[in-house]
């Protein structure tokens, strides 16, 4: 059976990092201007280079994640977007969607993502634990249903980040950092089952002429 091959794509430059805030799918603005421009210059590098054979192109429920694969999908040769809500980004839930990180520190403190994955760090939000379970269960459907295919999923750098220690099989939070570049390829494969092989993170080559 051909094996079957995950591209994780952090979403373009959006509204809620330029403006340092929290956000969950209901509050989410979308990409900027420059987000946008990324997000073309990652599609022209995929038609020009032919690197990935895309079988379909998926998507977080974000408006972020969904602009980003609008954009990407035409140039490997996809229209349709498949949306699943299990690849969003940690949800900080009604009271906390909207803040700024400084009046969130005002509030309730710096955030720690790296202690405690049970640990409430959103009141009213998912924990770390909550979040992880999710996206590895949104990513166990999808190799369901995707098997032995290539697939182009636009998410967010928390859910990469929880999806490469569940496949690399490390601890849940602490130990170590990623610092996910938008629009960056994070490429995993498996070649058997039960094992995932990390062949590429962080590839943001085509970023070096977005300014």
């Amino acid at each position: 059976m051909t094996d079957t091959r995950v591209v994780l794509v952090r979403h373009g430059e959006s509204f809620a990092t330029v403006e340092r805030k929290f956000s969950s799918v209901h509050s989410c603005k979308g990409l900027t201007d420059h987000g946008r421009a990324q997000a073309r210059a990652l599609g022209t590098r995929l038609q020009r280079t032919g690197e990935i054979t895309a079988d379909a192109v998926v998507s977080s429920a974000f408006l972020r994640a969904k602009q980003t694969a609008e954009i990407v999908a035409p140039f490997v040769g996809h229209r349709e977007i498949d949306v699943r809500p299990g690849f969003g980004e940690h949800d900080p839930g009604p009271v906390c969607d909207g803040l700024t990180f400084d009046e969130f520190v005002a509030t309730y403190g710096r955030p720690d993502f790296n202690g405690d994955p049970h640990a409430v760090v959103f009141p009213g939000g998912e924990t770390m634990a909550q979040f992880h379970d999710r996206v590895i269960s949104a990513f166990q459907q999808l190799e369901h249903d995707y098997r032995g295919k290539t697939v182009i999923v636009a998410c967010h750098g928390g859910t990469i980040d929880g999806l490469l220690r569940h496949c690399l099989q490390t601890a849940s939070t602490g130990k170590f950092e990623v610092f996910t570049k938008n629009t960056s390829l994070t490429e995993l494969v498996r070649p058997r089952e039960n094992v995932w092989r990390l062949l590429r993170y962080n590839d943001h080559a085509h970023l070096a002429d977005v300014v």
